[in-house]
This record gives C-alpha cells, structure tokens and sequence, in this order.
C-alpha cells in the first residue's frame, strides 16, 4: 500500500513538472527574436580582388589590420581555398538551421535575459575544427567548412572521434555551447569533482536552451556512445569513488576522463569500448539530480553554487537504463 501511494506522488510530481516544463516552452516560443544569418562563406568565394575593399568595409570584423591586402588576395586564388568554397556552397546551397537558432536565441533571451541577439555570420577556416563557433559580443561565427559530414574527402586523416561531429546537425550544439561558456563560472578549484561539475553545468545549461535535441547531440555522441554511458553509469560512478578520484588534483584525471579523446581511460580492457569524456557526462547527471532535487534554486543560483555543495545537495545515485 505504501508503495503504491510513494509511485502515486512520484506520478503526480513527474505530470506537475512536464506541465511546468511545457508551460515554459511556450512562454519561451513566444519571445521576439529576429535571426539575421550572413553568408560570407559564399559572398567572398564569389569575390574577387577588385572587390577586396568593399569587402574590408562591409565585413572589417574579419579582415584584421595587422594582415596586408595579399594575404587575402592569395587566399582568393589559391586553388585548395577554392575547392574548399566550392565544397562548402554545395553542402550548404541554403542555410537550413535559421528556425534551431531562432529557437536557441529564444532560450537565450528567458534564461539570460541580458543576451543580445547577435549576427551570425558564416565562414571558411580551413577546417579549423577547434574553432567551429565563435562567440563575439554581437557576432557568431560559424565556420561551415567544419560540418561537410564526417565522411568528406576534407577530413581524411583525421581521427573518427573528431570527425564524427563534423555534421551540420552539431552547428546548434556547438553555438549552444559556446554560449553556455559564457555563462558559466570557471571552476574554483583543482579537484576533479570541480571540473565534472564545471562540465556538467555547461552540460545543464544545454539541457535548458536546446530542449529539442536529444541528449547524444547535446553531449557530441552517437546514440550508441550515449547508451554505452547510460547502461554503465553506475560501474562508471563505483570506479571513481573506489579509486577515490572525486578530490584528486592529479591533472592526468582530465586528460583520462574530460578532454576529447578516442575513450576514456580507466586503464582497463574495456577502454576501447568507452567513450571519452565520460567525467563530463557524470558530472552532467550530478548537476541534474541537484536541479530536481532543489526545484526552487534557479538556473542563476545554480551556476553560481560551489561544486562540493551542489554534489552534496545531489545526492547523486547513478542511473538505471
């Protein structure tokens, strides 16, 4: 009987919090954003270098002054930019992710309501895939050549577990991370539960501006990734407390257990089998069960609380898949 009763409440809590959660996504639908999308990728791969001052001028953002007008000139006629142009256009002839964005900028403007709508503006980087967004005060910059699809002749002899989110379904994931670094207090402390929590704010912040994409893409993993994470968290969480990790400084925890890598490295057979980043992915479940176990502590307070008291106050149990 008592069972009965406690899923009674745990059912009637859980419709409670998907009408408040559905009640916020309407509200948010209805904030006013206008989406300006800028196609320089395509403006300069039809430039030539008699339009070079015009360009400086409408784009001046982009042409520093340190940078003599042959660089540019040079970038123009060299044959690899122009296939890469080519490459780019025809990936992209339309920009088909104005709607996500505009949805992304919504979220933006409710949760933090001093952002500003920026410009965003498409480009080439010579596939700098470290730099695929950048985040400006009123610019975004979204280097397209960066999602051709993680099968393009451009990304051969690159490593699998970069290329596979070389996809245009990652361009909003990886703006709502950026933005989500802005927002997001740099860690106090060395302790490897400061940089999981870190990480799993970022990653709860994503839970709350792009709602509409599943937990793989706001994570950067494939399906498959994600429920290898899922169907091991709690042997995932018993490796960290038995190898008591938790308040470690040792900096190598990050590079085994946060950085981008191929897996993560428990030094174990099964490695291989791991994905990486499995640190952020854990402390991206920790920071949720804090929010749902603190309903009336807002995003703000959140990103604001210190990581060991947003871990104690979680009383985080690993998940069941």
């Amino acid at each position: 009987m008592i069972k009965k009763i406690a899923f009674l409440f745990l059912a009637i809590g859980l419709l409670i919090s998907c009408n408040n959660e559905s009640a916020v996504e309407e509200e948010i639908s209805k904030i006013p954003v206008e989406v300006k999308i800028d196609r320089f990728d395509k403006v300069f791969a039809e430039a030539t270098p008699e339009n070079l001052p015009q360009l400086k001028k409408e784009y001046p953002l982009l042409f520093p002054k340190q940078y003599p007008d042959s660089v540019w000139v040079n970038m123009m006629n060299d044959t690899i930019q122009q296939e890469l142009n080519r490459e780019t256009v025809k990936a992209f002839p339309k920009f088909e992710q104005e709607e996500e964005i505009e949805s992304l900028f919504q979220h933006l403007k409710y949760y933090f309501p001093q952002f500003q709508v920026p410009k965003v503006i498409t480009v080439t980087s010579e596939v700098d895939y470290r730099n695929k967004v950048i985040v400006a005060d009123s610019v975004v910059l979204v280097s397209l050549d960066t999602y051709l699809g993680e099968e393009h002749k451009f990304y051969i002899g690159l490593q699998e577990y970069l290329k596979k989110n070389f996809r245009k379904e990652q361009i909003v994931p990886d703006m709502a991370t950026a933005y989500a670094e802005q927002f997001v207090p740099q860690p106090q402390g060395r302790t490897f539960l400061a940089a999981m929590v870190y990480y799993g704010k970022l990653l709860y912040v994503k839970d709350r501006l792009i709602p509409n994409f599943s937990e793989a893409q706001r994570m950067g993993y494939t399906e498959k990734e994600m429920e290898w994470a899922l169907t091991n968290e709690e042997q995932i969480w018993r490796y960290f407390i038995e190898h008591e990790v938790l308040y470690d400084t040792d900096s190598e925890l990050q590079r085994r257990f946060i950085n981008l890598a191929p897996f993560s490295k428990f030094r174990l057979q099964l490695d291989n089998e791991s994905p990486p980043q499995l640190g952020q992915y854990m402390g991206w479940q920790i920071v949720r069960q804090f929010a749902e176990k603190n309903p009336d502590v807002s995003l703000a307070e959140l990103l604001q609380t210190d990581a060991e008291e947003l871990f104690k106050k979680s009383n985080y149990k690993p998940r069941k898949p």
